[in-house]
């Protein structure tokens, strides 16, 4: 109960105000041309500070995996809302979100998000799809990494659905490392069937693997570098989450 009270009458009005500021800050970066410095660093003490000011524990295993240099595919499961906060405080990687189109329209995140560069995934016709998929090209062939959600929503019961080929298939096309990235701890925070709500704390896991290196080009390179990310996410996952559930959202 004691902690109810804390997301409500102190994190609530501290984060929103948080939000903001740093939305703010990050439209300035935009606008003097340093979009990528504010997407990287302000974007990532947003979410970090968010985390810290929610009092939820952070583990990070596997960071030396990833070297800041070079350009990747980054991909996860998707537990939840809190998955966004994990990665984007604790990656310390500069990268662009591949991201559902509706989350444009948060208040001040939606503009914060459209100032970063961050790629907006529009499914609603073909030519919206193969819009999507050159921005998220141009954005890879610029020298920036790129971090998807292959499933592309978030679970309903903590298990894995299925991966889509999109990200796989760019990483193909340029011959980029994919590097799968196991998140565990964001479902027991707040489980998509709870809404907006107040939260659990538990602890947020994240383990980053050692990356895919392509070994071939065409569609026996992307099925082998989805279904070995696939296997090395699910490993990674507590007993209780092991196995495919299907999502009828996906």
């Amino acid at each position: 109960m004691l902690y109810k009270a804390y997301q409500l009458f102190i994190a609530l009005p501290l984060g929103l105000l948080h939000t903001l500021i740093c939305s703010l800050l990050l439209a300035f970066f935009s606008l003097v041309g340093l979009t990528s410095f504010g997407a990287t660093y302000i974007g990532g003490y947003w979410a970090w500070a968010l985390l810290k000011l929610l009092l939820i524990p952070v583990k990070v295993e596997g960071a030396d995996n990833v070297d800041y240099k070079t350009s990747y595919v980054f991909v996860s499961n998707h537990q939840g809302a809190f998955d966004i906060f994990g990665i984007y405080g604790y990656l310390h990687h500069e990268f662009k979100w591949m991201m559902k189109k509706s989350l444009a329209d948060i208040p001040f995140v939606g503009m914060a998000c459209r100032k970063a560069g961050f790629i907006m995934v529009d499914k609603s016709s073909r030519r919206a799809i193969v819009k999507t998929m050159t921005d998220a090209k141009k954005a890879l062939d610029g020298g920036a990494s790129l971090c998807v959600f292959p499933e592309g929503s978030r679970t309903f019961t903590g298990h894995m659905g299925f991966f889509r080929r999109g990200a796989f298939q760019l990483a193909d096309t340029l011959q980029l490392p994919v590097v799968p990235i196991t998140i565990d701890g964001s479902f027991d925070i707040l489980p998509r069937t709870k809404g907006f709500n107040f939260i659990e704390r538990h602890t947020l896991r994240l383990v980053i693997h050692k990356p895919l290196i392509p070994e071939c080009k065409g569609p026996d390179n992307i099925k082998r570098m989805m279904d070995e990310s696939y296997a090395i996410i699910m490993s990674a996952l507590p007993e209780q989450y092991q196995g495919y559930i299907e999502n009828s959202d996906q």
